[in-house]
């Protein structure tokens, strides 16, 4: 049995749907930019974030109704309903998985008024309304694991799906920022006020941004022409609570234990994490060359989106799917001077492909990194 993609849908600052997204990356758009005394925050912040009535518009563009849901729910909500619609599987069967990435869920509810509201804060509470909400009676999984929480949902789904107990899977990343998650990152001196420069000689930080996405999976005979998710893993480094290993450790062992028996040349590009920190992009362009696929392109789309935490793994591995499906490689939105000790293949220019197969690798705070193999009508 092979475990293909049904279906997807993104919603982001970029857009509200996967194709409107695509075109705006494709065409170098970008909703960064400074925000002054956003949430009343004693520094600027430059992020991509949902105008003020966007994510109730993208909830409402599908026909829901509100019935009390929270932002983040409502933007869960916003992704995953057309995405099951497009895919013909019923959301109500107990064969069907709901699974939801996310690093932060309703943690904004913490401040104001909801500082009381401790049961609904939690990621479990979401997970339960967003598969209720489709009518699924089943207990929802949810994957909390810092940046990487994305890919590690869809390394974990396809596994629930080949044990036999489910037929399809509804992965779902979403967050939505708020003064918590933007404070932390300051603390760290971790962002910069102005667009992102992953791998770039002169990169000073991340940005953050808002968005979601969901993928619908499912068990198929052959996979005709579907994009396939073949391999996965998740390696801890246990280098430090929030620096990445100097010798990309993790990184390297979870990409040679998701291409161990797979031809890396194979794929048309790496999308790697990309998040425009010193240190992090350091360590991918280390890791890379130890992984022996420092030959490969190399594409990341924090310039378009900012991080997006939970959401991260699945909206840039369906932008890729999408790009590689036209033929193209993004460009790596604010790259000119390579920055890093090892040369990549890094572009600030789209590129063309015939190949049918990525590589998208994330890591987070911890010590987590992890990797996934992506071949259209691939095998497992």
């Amino acid at each position: 049995m092979k475990i293909v993609r049904l279906s997807d849908h993104l919603v982001c600052p970029l857009g509200h749907d996967t194709e409107t997204t695509l075109e705006a990356v494709l065409q170098g758009r970008s909703e960064l930019r400074l925000h002054s005394d956003w949430q009343h925050l004693p520094e600027p912040v430059c992020a991509s974030l949902f105008e003020p009535d966007g994510i109730a518009s993208a909830f409402a563009e599908n026909g829901q109704t509100d019935q009390g849901y929270t932002r983040f729910e409502q933007l869960a909500i916003a992704s995953a309903a057309p995405a099951i619609a497009r895919s013909g599987i019923d959301p109500a069967s107990p064969r069907v998985l709901f699974v939801l990435s996310t690093t932060k869920g309703n943690v904004e509810l913490l401040g104001g008024n909801g500082a009381g509201q401790s049961e609904s804060v939690s990621p479990v509470w979401s997970a339960e309304r967003l598969a209720r909400h489709f009518g699924n009676p089943n207990i929802p999984l949810v994957v909390s694991n810092a940046c990487i929480s994305g890919l590690c949902a869809q390394i974990y789904a396809p596994r629930a799906l080949q044990s036999g107990r489910y037929d399809q899977a509804v992965i779902v990343g979403a967050d939505v920022l708020s003064s918590f998650i933007v404070s932390g990152f300051q603390s760290f001196k971790a962002l910069s006020q102005q667009p992102c420069r992953p791998f770039d000689r002169e990169r000073n930080g991340l940005n953050l941004g808002e968005g979601a996405a969901t993928l619908v999976i499912g068990r198929v005979e052959n996979a005709d022409g579907a994009w396939t998710l073949c391999q996965g893993a998740i390696r801890n480094d246990a280098n430090h609570i929030s620096g990445p290993s100097r010798t990309g450790e993790g990184a390297c062992q979870a990409l040679k234990a998701t291409l161990a028996g797979i031809c890396p040349d194979e794929a048309a590009m790496i999308s790697v994490h990309g998040t425009a920190t010193l240190y992090n992009d350091e360590m991918e362009a280390v890791a890379l060359q130890r992984a022996g696929l420092d030959h490969l392109p190399v594409n990341a789309y924090k310039g378009y989106l900012g991080h997006t935490l939970g959401a991260a793994g699945l909206l840039e591995s369906v932008l890729s799917m999408h790009a590689i499906d036209r033929g193209v490689i993004p460009a790596t939105r604010g790259f000119s001077e390579p920055g890093v000790s090892v040369p990549l293949q890094v572009s600030n220019q789209p590129r063309t492909t015939d190949k049918k197969a990525f590589i998208k690798m994330l890591s987070g705070f911890g010590g987590c990194n992890a990797a996934l193999y992506y071949r259209k009508g691939g095998t497992q």
